[in-house]
């Protein structure tokens, strides 16, 4: 028995830190990008990427440039993993010194140093004089309603996990040709209307590469801000491939840890494995969940999901192993709505 990580995170380490010597003497530059980070009162999470990167916005060709290469998918992913990059996380009075982990990855849980409930920007520094300023939601200690929101197929029509389909929608086709879910905006924001100040997760088993992409397509079709809790492709210290479902479990997990008074609407799909994930969840925190929204693909949606007509929960459709949250269906937003509205009114009557 070894401690030693897989050997495919062991190759890729070596290949990333190779590169990283060569791209480094041919003038790429260390950046940061930032992500939405989440707190409550008593600590904040702060996350972000440190990345090797061509400098195409130094001249005013390069931004012109540099604008048009972001519009097209592939564009997210070209960059490199600064791997064990030193980052300062300025801090109220205080400045915290980090190391990015072998992905580049900064996530960071430290106590609340006095932040009020709201957004609030942390400044970042990084190698060779890179900075950027991180933003982080600080969940007020009474607020009690939250959305945790998938994203394939929930806000955004990707038809994943089908690799080639996918691998388009991702690297190939511009942002302005990526199409939202009807009405699933709409229904976010009549479930915020009377709570403008409820916390809004994105849970997905996208690429962190699409950060960029998906914050700025949220943005523009209306979807209320909210950390995204994305994943890495690359292999892992125990394998070639991560497990999405996984991730968004553990992810959940975190949340209802992380802020133990909010009860969550889980708003997903049936084409890959929310409704599982989302009982499992149920089960696990009772009075953690106040209701459960399924958007249900058209059977031409599931076959690109999946590679069948089906949906992939036909035990939980007949509410096998669910918990006590009530769950509701529909093909889009508009539909979901209303007798989401409707369980809604009747757990806050009943004291749920």
């Amino acid at each position: 028995m070894t401690n030693r990580p897989f050997i495919g995170a062991r190759i890729e380490e070596a290949l990333v830190r190779r590169l990283n010597r060569i791209l480094a003497r041919r003038g790429w530059v260390n950046s940061i990008i930032p992500f939405y980070g989440y707190g409550s009162q008593t600590q904040i999470r702060v996350l972000a990427r440190v990345v090797l990167a061509p400098p195409l916005g130094r001249t005013v060709l390069g931004r012109v440039a540099d604008d048009f290469l972001t519009q097209r998918g592939w564009r997210n992913f070209v960059g490199l993993p600064s791997p064990c990059a030193e980052v300062g996380i300025d801090l109220p009075g205080d400045r915290v010194q980090v190391r990015s982990d072998r992905e580049g990855y900064v996530d960071l849980r430290f106590p609340n140093p006095g932040l009020a409930p709201g957004w609030h920007d942390v400044a970042l520094h990084g190698p060779g004089g890179s900075h950027s300023s991180a933003s982080v939601l600080v969940v007020g200690p009474d607020q009690d309603f939250g959305i945790i929101s998938d994203i394939d197929d929930t806000v955004i029509s990707t038809s994943l996990p089908r690799l080639l389909i996918a691998a388009w929608n991702s690297f190939v086709r511009t942002e302005q040709a990526r199409q939202p879910i009807p009405g699933m905006a709409r229904m976010y924001q009549r479930l915020l209307a009377d709570q403008p100040d409820a916390p809004v997760m994105y849970v997905s088993t996208g690429a962190w590469n699409t950060y960029p992409f998906l914050t700025r397509f949220l943005a523009r079709h209306g979807y209320p801000a909210g950390p995204l809790l994305l994943t890495d492709w690359g292999p892992t210290n125990t394998g070639w491939f991560r497990s999405g479902t996984d991730h968004k479990r553990e992810a959940m997990r975190e949340l209802a840890r992380a802020l133990p008074g909010v009860r969550w609407v889980l708003v997903g799909d049936d084409g890959q494995h929310d409704v599982a994930l989302y009982n499992e969840f149920d089960r696990e925190h009772p009075a953690r969940v106040r209701a459960i929204a399924i958007r249900e693909l058209t059977p031409t949606e599931q076959v690109l999901a999946h590679g069948t007509a089906a949906g992939l929960d036909p035990v939980s459709r007949r509410r096998r192993k669910a918990g006590p949250a009530p769950l509701v269906r529909a093909p889009d937003g508009d539909l979901l709505y209303p007798p989401l509205r409707s369980v809604l009114a009747q757990t806050d009557r009943d004291g749920g």
